[in-house]
């Protein structure tokens, strides 16, 4: 798998001592050749160790209540190659922060997810997003309106009108305002250019992209955002794009929301950088299209990543701007603690006892003046909540049976009256033993939507917040680095569903600062070597496995930071031999740089190509 550079680094912070601690768990993994396993697990049994595992080539065990240092010790027998720490490994989520946006500042997930909280957005450096979209109402308190421009079209009305909740939930994600109202944006404050190219149906045309790409042009926009696209390219819209690219802009839009491996456009265009959606847990949305990188038909065909899924963030439910009152909100406490809840239907509130009615497959005189906490399954939402009703129950709690938010309504023909809100199965054990509960919903300036077009507009906003920290590089290089230093997601390495991972937002800043705006090519140091700091690398496969040999010499210390293509690998000792396994099958080429630790004092750069 690779890692972002600060994934890296804080493997390094957590590794580079470990010989002086104990292990969670004073757990550990001893490598030994196959051949020896039965008489090294014989050996840790002995020592009073429990082993857990026997792999390829190794043995988990638990020696307890002793550090790394002593169990290296015991085990001193020429058939261990390595004794180190069994780290642990958790489930990634990120969830919003719980509470009323009308009411207080709540940060989306992505924003987390994508550690643009890690990174403080540099106003001065004159950073500016053009929003394509359906426009920006101007009823939401929740931007710095001073910061917002845009151009009226005869066609599709004022850019600061909206036509649908889309563009104005488009804009909140890239930079609503930190003014502790509503939610945050990845970029707050960020100057932003609006285009409205949607008509009242909610359609434009090609050449309607390709002349809001001159406006933005000249409105002074670094980056352009496209939650939208169609079937079918068209050489007037990418020549607009490709002339926004090459004058130094950073152009993104959405891969599309099919499922498929159908190619949509602009985000199809070389000049264009295609975004995916994944949702909290790091997986890849259902929806989020997942076109071929292949270009060109048999012998002529090649590898061109550019038209293809480039990097994903978080798009399903995510949390952003509304025009005033069009969204519907929720909150939820249980014995007066608060819980994260999603609207169902019917604004009100309600406070009360509560009563477990299970499944509520039929109606309960225990629920009467009461709220029905109920257990997602079996029938319908609709009718478990009027089943609810019918018993007297004043309020219903729906939790879901699966991990994560439970989102549905009770669907168009509902007839029930009493306000129902989902729940997470993560908080199920608190609601049923809850006492009392309170559910209310009321409108809101504050929604959830799904799609790559949520998730779009979330690395727009990454995009100027780092750029706004390395405002002399260019939009091709903000764009490399998004890359270099995404979070690897799905299977290992790049894919066609993520691209490159999840983007990380302190990540790229910390790439940008370590090897300059041109990546490894140039800047961030001595990346020319010097001083006989050197580094070797031979490539070679081993059972069809790529591997590569580094070595190294005249390091400063006694450990050194290795980088592959750009990202940051591991920090190894300077007087061995690191080996770095490569997972992606098939040949490629691979360059190495190794500086020392914590510096950018680093080697040449060593291509290996297999």
């Amino acid at each position: 798998m690779r890692l972002t550079k600060v994934a890296g680094a804080l493997l390094a912070v957590g590794l580079c001592c470990s010989a002086q601690v104990q292990a969670d768990d004073s757990r550990y993994i001893i490598q030994v050749e196959n051949n020896g396993k039965g008489v090294v697990k014989a050996l840790a049994k002995q020592l009073g160790a429990e082993v857990h595992i026997e792999g390829d080539g190794f043995i988990a065990a638990t020696f307890a209540g002793k550090d790394l240092t002593q169990v290296k010790g015991l085990l001193n027998n020429p058939h261990v190659k390595l004794v180190e720490v069994d780290q642990r490994r958790q489930l990634m989520s990120f969830a919003d922060d719980i509470g009323d946006p009308m009411s207080q500042q709540l940060t989306p997930y992505a924003v987390y997810q994508s550690q643009a909280d890690q990174l403080t957005y540099n106003a001065a450096a004159g950073m500016k997003v053009c929003v394509i979209d359906s426009g920006l109402d101007a009823s939401n308190p929740d931007f710095v309106w001073n910061n917002i421009t845009g151009d009226n079209d005869s066609g599709t009305g004022n850019w600061n009108e909206h036509g649908g909740p889309h563009g104005t939930h488009v804009a909140g994600t890239v930079g609503a305002a930190d003014n502790n109202l509503g939610v945050v944006g990845m970029a707050p404050g960020v100057d932003m250019h609006i285009i409205k190219v949607f008509n009242a149906e909610g359609w434009g045309y090609s050449s309607d992209l390709a002349h809001a790409a001159n406006l933005c042009s000249n409105a002074g926009a670094n980056i352009i955002s496209m939650s939208l696209g169609g079937g079918g390219s068209n050489s007037t819209e990418s020549n607009a794009f490709q002339a926004f690219s090459d004058a130094g802009g950073l152009v993104l839009a959405a891969a599309g929301n099919d499922g498929n491996s159908v190619r949509s456009y602009p985000a199809g265009y070389p000049s264009v950088m295609m975004i995916g959606a994944n949702d909290a847990n790091n997986d890849i949305a259902n929806f989020s299209q997942f076109p071929s990188c292949v270009s060109g038909r048999g012998k002529r065909a090649s590898e061109d990543e550019t038209i293809c899924v480039e990097v994903t963030a978080g798009g399903v439910d995510t949390l952003s701007t509304y025009p005033a009152g069009m969204a519907t909100s929720s909150s939820m406490s249980a014995d007066a603690v608060d819980y994260a809840s999603s609207a169902m239907e019917n604004t009100g509130s309600a406070s009360s006892t509560t009563f477990y009615m299970g499944t509520a497959e039929s109606t309960d005189s225990g629920a009467n003046g009461n709220i029905c906490v109920i257990d997602r399954g079996a029938i319908s939402f609709h009718d478990k909540v009027a089943n609810c009703e019918s018993s007297g129950g004043v309020g219903a709690i729906i939790i879901n049976n699966e991990p994560g938010m439970l989102y549905g309504t009770l669907g168009d023909t509902n007839s029930t009256s009493i306000p129902a809100v989902g729940a997470a199965l993560e908080d199920r054990t608190a609601l049923i033993a809850a006492s009392s509960a309170s559910v209310s919903i009321g409108s809101s300036d504050y929604g959830y939507m799904s799609g790559t077009s949520m998730a779009t507009p979330a690395v727009s906003g990454v995009a100027a917040l780092v750029w706004s920290n390395h405002s002399e590089c260019t939009g091709e290089e903000i764009r490399h680095a998004l890359k270099a230093s995404a979070l690897d997601a799905g299977a290992a390495g790049k894919d066609v569903y993520f691209g490159y991972g999840i983007v990380q937002a302190k990540a790229a800043d910390q790439y940008l600062t370590a090897n300059g705006c041109a990546g490894g090519d140039n800047g961030g140091g001595d990346n020319g070597g010097g001083d006989g700091f050197t580094l070797t690398a031979d490539g070679y496969k081993s059972r069809g496995v790529k591997k590569v040999d580094l070595s190294f010499s005249g390091a400063a210390g006694a450990n050194v930071d290795i980088y592959r293509d750009g990202s940051f690998i591991a920090t190894a000792s300077a007087s061995a031999t690191y080996t770095d396994t490569i997972s992606t099958k098939g040949g490629g080429s691979y360059v190495y740089k190794a500086c020392d630790e914590g510096t950018q004092t680093c080697t040449s750069e060593q291509t290996v190509t297999f």
